[in-house]
């Protein structure tokens, strides 16, 4: 039986020399569960063999959010041995390790998961109304799927700890002035851009821009064997507490209501 675009979890469409991924599960914001961080990884593995692509948007599907964070109900399930599988953390390095530039598209809410997959990705364009947090403190873990690092690498310690450690949320506005998106337009307009971006990469030398993302990201980061290791150790012994599971069980009781 083949599945409908309703059903695919993420979309694949091509516009010239770029590919456009939306993350397709408007009903749930978007959010990140095994199914489709297997289906992301699974089009990513695709779309590096296409010789003849030059670049990536990334979206997501409905008008509330880019991808509104991990699945709530799922993660709260995950023990020690998940975390340090890292699931949605090998999901995002492949994001960013991907051989060509990725744009993201972020409208609504980006938050943890969904934050650490548009820092994942290579340029992010806001729409006035997106908004961006690391609340994973107030559910007792941590956003280790990539956030503790390349979160500081993007806006400073200072900044990073300030948004980790109490959990706001920023608005277009903020974002763009502490560096986590380099562009903000009309809710409108978020998609447009960002393919015109995507369009203006794969104008630009191939193989110039295929080694540019390698090198700066070469940069990017330190011995980033030991940032994951770091993370990974810190969330198994998150996701074994008492604490993750009240708090997350709490999230989703109040969601029932």
């Amino acid at each position: 039986m083949v599945e409908s675009d309703e059903e695919k979890l993420v979309l694949i469409e091509r516009r010239g020399e770029v590919a456009v991924l939306t993350i397709n599960r408007p009903d749930k914001r978007n959010a990140l569960n095994l199914a489709l961080v297997r289906a992301l990884g699974d089009s990513l593995e695709t779309l590096a063999l296409d010789g003849d692509l030059r670049a990536l948007v990334l979206r997501g599907a409905g008008e509330k959010a880019f991808v509104a964070g991990a699945d709530i109900g799922e993660l709260k399930e995950r023990g020690a041995e998940e975390s340090l599988a890292g699931i949605n953390a090998r999901l995002f390095q492949k994001v960013e390790e991907f051989p060509l530039p990725i744009v993201a598209a972020c409208h609504g809410w980006s938050l943890g998961g969904g934050m650490e997959l548009a820092m994942a990705c290579d340029i992010r364009v806001a729409s006035v109304s997106a908004r961006f947090g690391q609340p994973e403190l107030n559910l007792g873990i941590l956003p280790a799927a990539g956030g503790m690092h390349r979160l500081p690498a993007l806006v400073g310690m200072g900044m990073a700890k300030d948004l980790v450690l109490t959990g706001r949320i920023l608005n277009a506005e903020e974002a763009l002035r502490a560096g986590l998106v380099s562009r903000v337009v009309p809710d409108e307009r978020v998609f447009d851009e960002a393919l015109e971006v995507a369009e203006a990469i794969a104008g630009m030398a191939p193989l110039a821009s295929k080694l540019a993302k390698r090198v700066m990201n070469s940069l990017f980061r330190v011995r980033p064997d030991v940032a994951f290791g770091l993370e990974s150790a810190a969330q198994a012994v998150l996701f074994e507490s008492e604490e993750k599971h009240k708090r997350m069980q709490r999230f989703l009781d109040r969601k029932k209501k």
